[in-house]
Parts: structure tokens; C-alpha cells; sequence
């Protein structure tokens, strides 16, 4: 990374690092308030099926996965800077498009949209914050970015909660006229003082990634946990597309939801997926802070495949009780149970594939790791959804619960690399 020379390079850092902390505040804002009640505008305003729900989805994963690439040459070859100016205005006009049209074309042409956005915005803020203040002095920005999207996150909540009561497009269409503004002042004040094009062999490229795709399955080849990770992240993709989506119609289809004490009378569902939002991003801080503190340990168990597919078990077991539980509450505690052990699994997860891949490749196998899982979204989400369109909810949320199995058992069979695994019915 060059270094800053002029005599004004403290101050010149300082600068960046203020930029971000407002990128991440404003954008963390945006982002809450766009999606907190995305999904149930599509079911209430749009009225779409479950398939279509579920198409929805994918769309916005299909268009993610396949843009990281023509987006990341931009950010490689002309500007971070730019690539994240060009991010935010188009995600933006993405939420406007989606809550000024409510018909299912404009819903998933927005889908594309903001999808082009996000690519364009992934990866490339982190790079520009870190070319601009330098690797050392970057973590400690990341940390505390992290720490403003969780205020952000109960912030955009109850924003999203008290403007939806107005209608259920206006948190999209202020978060999408927010993203714009968001791009407009960046352009203004953004620094970019450090950049220079990434060299040829470092960028991203459609060749790159059948390079990563090939060196990512030699590792599967010849280690068993990463060929083991793959299939399961796979499996799990398959299986989370649908229960992402579905949920939301379930519940609004399936019970009777509750005024909300202090949003008045008549705040029905809006109300309750505020409440529901915050009380699943409060689960989720917690989470977090017991990860961090008081499992350290488990997270370094040099083989915690037990643990994992206990896990896996318990977000099949929640998915089972959202499909089949008779009352609201009851049906969100399972939800809820689902997300928090995948949360939890996360970081498990990352410390155990990380142990078992080589230094100079584990970029490579996080990668396709990481691809590995969004393949299965996009497969497995429509067929799913069509399912749910033709019989009920319920038989795909239970249909998603059995993939969930196959994973669990993956995992509880794996050994040690060097052990014999042991054959079955001995």
C-alpha cells in the first residue's frame, strides 16, 4: 500500500476514517430501514405467492453472485471510491423502483438492481478505508463500524416501524431517497488519495474464479473437513432460501397478529414484524456477546463436529416447529431458535474450516465455501417455492427442516483427518 507522504497525512487519515464511521452509520440506517418490513410489504402490498416470494429471493442472490466480478473491476482498475459512489446510488434506485411500483416485474427488476449495487459497494468500502488510513490502523475502524451497525440496526427498526404505519412502501422508497443522498454527499467529501489499480494477477476476473473453483475442490479432494464443508454448505444453501422467505407469509397467513402497545390501534402487522425485527436483532447481540466471551473455547475445539450438527439439529428442529406449531408466539420462539443456532454455528464454522486448509489457499476455499452456499440458494429456493404454491407452507418449511438432516449427519460422522471413519451400523 503506498504511503502517505504530504505533511497532512494524519489529518488525511483521520478524514477517511470520519468518512466511514458516517458511511457506516448512514448505510447500516438505509439498509435496516429498507428491509426491516421488505418481506411483508411483498405479501401485503404486491401480494406475492409463495413461489413468487420465493423467486423473488433468488433473483437478488443470482444477481449478487454473478455481478462480484464486472463490478469488481472497477473497484480494481478505476476507483474504490467510485465503485462505492456507483453502489450506493444504484441500490438506492433499486428500493425506489420496488415501493413505487408494487407489481411482481418491477419487484424483481429491483431485485437486479440493488443487487448490481451491493456488488459494486461488497468489498470495496472495506479496500478504500484500508488503502486510506493503512492495514494497522484499519482494525479498530472495522470494530467499531461493527458496533454502529448494531445501533443502527434497533435505530432503522423502529424508524422503519413508525414510517411503515404510514404505508409499507414508504420505509423503502426513504431508504432507497436516503442511499441516493447518501451517494451525492460521498461524492463530495470522499477521499481517495491512496489508490492505485490492483496488479493483473490480482484481480477479480471470471478466469480468476474458475482458478479459485478448481484450486477450492483440489483442497476438497484431498482434505475430508473441506470436501465435508463444501457439501454441507451446499446442503444448507438448498435448505435456507425458502425458510428466509416463507416465514413471513406463514405468519401473516397462519395467525391473528397483535396491536402493538404504544403504536396504537390498528398497527397489526406492522407493529408485530417491529417487535419481531427487534427482538431478533436483541438475540442476535446477545449471541454475539456469548461467542465472544464465553465460548472462545469451543470455538478453538480442534474438531467440534458434535457440536455443529447438534446445531444443525436444532435449526431443523425450529424450522419443523415455524411449519407446524398452532400458535403466534410458539411459531416465533422456533424462528428464532433456527436463527440463533445458525448464528451461533458461524463462527464455529469459520475457526474449524480455517484449521484445516493451507495459509497460502485459505482464501480460495473460504470462497468457495462461501459460493458453494449461494448455489444452493439459488437451486434450491425456486423448487420450493413452487411446492409451497401448490400444497401449503407448512409441506416446504418441512420439506427445508429434512435437507437440513443429511448436513447434520455429515458433520456428526466426520473425523479427525488421519481417523478411519467408522462404517455404518458398527
Amino acid at each position: 500500500m503506498p504511503e502517505i507522504h504530504a505533511a497532512g497525512g494524519g489529518r488525511a487519515r483521520g478524514d477517511a476514517a470520519r468518512v466511514y464511521y458516517a458511511l457506516e452509520t448512514f448505510s447500516s440506517l438505509f439498509w435496516t430501514l429498507g428491509f426491516t418490513l421488505n418481506l411483508l410489504y411483498q405479501v401485503e402490498v404486491v401480494g406475492l405467492s409463495p413461489f413468487e416470494m420465493v423467486l423473488v429471493g433468488t433473483a437478488m442472490e443470482l444477481t449478487c453472485f454473478l455481478g462480484e466480478i464486472p463490478t469488481g473491476i472497477v473497484a480494481d482498475l478505476y476507483s474504490r471510491r467510485l465503485s462505492v459512489i456507483i453502489g450506493f446510488a444504484v441500490m438506492g434506485a433499486g428500493l425506489v423502483l420496488q415501493g413505487a411500483v408494487p407489481e411482481l416485474w418491477a419487484v424483481l427488476l429491483a431485485q437486479v438492481v440493488w443487487g448490481i449495487g451491493y456488488t459494486f459497494t461488497s468489498g470495496a468500502t472495506e479496500a478504500w478505508v484500508t488503502d486510506e488510513v493503512g492495514e494497522d490502523a484499519v482494525r479498530p475502524l472495522f470494530t467499531r463500524a461493527t458496533q454502529i451497525g448494531l445501533a443502527m440496526t434497533f435505530l432503522g427498526t423502529l424508524l422503519a416501524g413508525a414510517v411503515a404505519l404510514v404505508g409499507l412502501a414508504v420505509p423503502l422508497l426513504v431508504a432507497g431517497a436516503g442511499y441516493v443522498l447518501l451517494a451525492l454527499v460521498l461524492a463530495v467529501v470522499m477521499p481517495e488519495r491512496n489508490f492505485s489499480p490492483a496488479p493483473r494477477e490480482e484481480r477479480e476476473t471470471f478466469a480468476a474464479m474458475r482458478r479459485t473453483l478448481r484450486d477450492g475442490l483440489h483442497q476438497a479432494r484431498s482434505r475430508r473437513v473441506v470436501r465435508t464443508f463444501l457439501v454441507v454448505s451446499l446442503v444448507l444453501g438448498l435448505a435456507s432460501e425458502a425458510v428466509d422467505r416463507l416465514w413471513v407469509p406463514r405468519v401473516v397467513a397462519g395467525f391473528d397478529l397483535p396491536d402493538v402497545p404504544g403504536l396504537g390501534q390498528g398497527s397489526g402487522a406492522v407493529g408485530a414484524f417491529t417487535l419481531f425485527a427487534l427482538v431478533s436483532a436483541a438475540l442476535s447481540l446477545v449471541v454475539s456477546l456469548v461467542v465472544n466471551r464465553y465460548a472462545e473455547r469451543v470455538v478453538a475445539d480442534p474438531h467440534p463436529n458434535v457440536l455443529l450438527a447438534g446445531l444443525v439439529g436444532v435449526q431443523a428442529a425450529g424450522v419443523v416447529g415455524l411449519a407446524l406449531l398452532g400458535s403466534l408466539w410458539p411459531v416465533m420462539v422456533a424462528k428464532w431458535l433456527r436463527d440463533a443456532a445458525r448464528s451461533l454455528a458461524g463462527p464455529i464454522e469459520a475457526a474449524w474450516l480455517n484449521r484445516n486448509v493451507d495459509s497460502a489457499s485459505r482464501a480460495t476455499v473460504l470462497s468457495v465455501n462461501s459460493q458453494m452456499d449461494a448455489v444452493g440458494q439459488v437451486a434450491g429456493g425456486p423448487p420450493l417455492g413452487a411446492l409451497a404454491s401448490r400444497t401449503s407452507i407448512p409441506v416446504a418449511l418441512l420439506v427445508s427442516a429434512a435437507l437440513l438432516l443429511p448436513a447434520g449427519g455429515l458433520l456428526a460422522r466426520l473425523r479427525p483427518e488421519g481417523t478411519a471413519e467408522r462404517p455404518a451400523g458398527t
